[in-house]
């Protein structure tokens, strides 16, 4: 693990809210999300992103750092404390819905699938994707982390969807990517629920794939690529043919988009003054206490 050098962005793609090193003893091309002001998916985020992995795409997953090495592991986790990544802009959304601007939150949704679908279909290359969560994963944070090939969590990470707290549902493909991997039912109880999960419960319900003790994230990750790279070939091979028998097509997640924005823009007031509570707790950085098994809605709100 010491052949590790900072990677070096293409003059094209200057990055402010992503931070990036490589592994070219394991292949491993990590980066972190550093958000700005919040830790939530923002425009820029996005952005950077797309770019980011539009590059990789452009090499055929080959990096030039002195010398030419292949990107064998594309791993996506986070540079702030205690937080993965809060989810979608709300204050976005909300300024959308009051001036009724359908077409703002088609683009902000769209965005997120441009990210999101060559992500879950390892960039269509032969490498593959990574979600690492060492802390909170909410909503759109969440859904990012479902959509890797492989979901690495910490024991006492937490994910979940509090879009039901007010009167939404997460849109950028938590129903679809879940419902490929426990089941139409439990997909809908865990969307439904506004519950937070820790990683160990969602790790018991086969929603992440490799459960780390808490502090040991990067460390479970190189031991599932030790492993993984044993017979990589044809687990790659295998990664492949899930897509094909449960295929996430990217038509699917943008009809989604389009019913997410059409129910957004049916929020009412009393549903706008609970998502600006969520929005407090974004800021806040919800710092909240693990009191229960899990969190209900009521205590994320209050």
């Amino acid at each position: 693990m010491n052949a590790i050098a900072e990677v070096k962005y293409f003059p094209q793609t200057p990055s402010e809210q992503l931070e990036a090193r490589f592994d070219a003893e394991f292949g491993v091309l990590w980066h972190f999300m550093k958000p700005k002001p919040r830790p939530v998916f923002n425009l820029q985020l996005l952005s950077e992103l797309r770019a980011f992995h539009a590059n990789i795409e452009q090499h055929g997953g080959l990096w030039n750092n002195d010398q030419e090495s292949r990107i064998s592991y594309l791993v996506l986790g986070s540079k702030v404390p205690g937080i993965y990544n809060l989810g979608g802009d709300l204050t976005l959304f909300r300024e959308a819905i009051i001036l009724k601007d359908r077409q703002r939150l088609l683009d902000y949704g769209r965005n997120c699938i441009d990210n999101m679908y060559p992500w879950s279909r390892n960039l269509d290359l032969p490498l593959t994707t990574i979600g690492l969560v060492e802390g909170d994963a909410l909503g759109g944070g969440f859904e990012c982390a479902l959509s890797a090939s492989v979901l690495v969590a910490t024991e006492s990470a937490r994910m979940g969807f509090p879009e039901v707290l007010f009167n939404l549902f997460p849109g950028m493909g938590a129903y679809s990517f879940l419902a490929r991997k426990i089941g139409r039912r439990s997909a809908e109880e865990l969307i439904c629920g506004g519950n937070l999960y820790t990683g160990r419960q969602l790790y018991e319900m086969g929603v992440v794939d490799v459960l780390a003790p808490d502090g040991a994230g990067e460390a479970a990750v190189y031991g599932f690529i030790k492993k993984h790279a044993k017979a990589a070939n044809g687990r790659r091979a295998i990664e492949m043919i899930r897509r094909e028998i449960e295929p996430v097509t990217r038509e699917e997640l943008l009809r989604v988009v389009e019913i997410w924005a059409d129910a957004a823009l049916r929020l009412t007031e009393r549903d706008l003054r609970m998502m600006d509570r969520i929005v407090r707790a974004q800021i806040r950085g919800t710092q909240l206490e693990v009191v229960s098994t899990n969190i209900t809605p009521l205590q994320l709100a209050s």
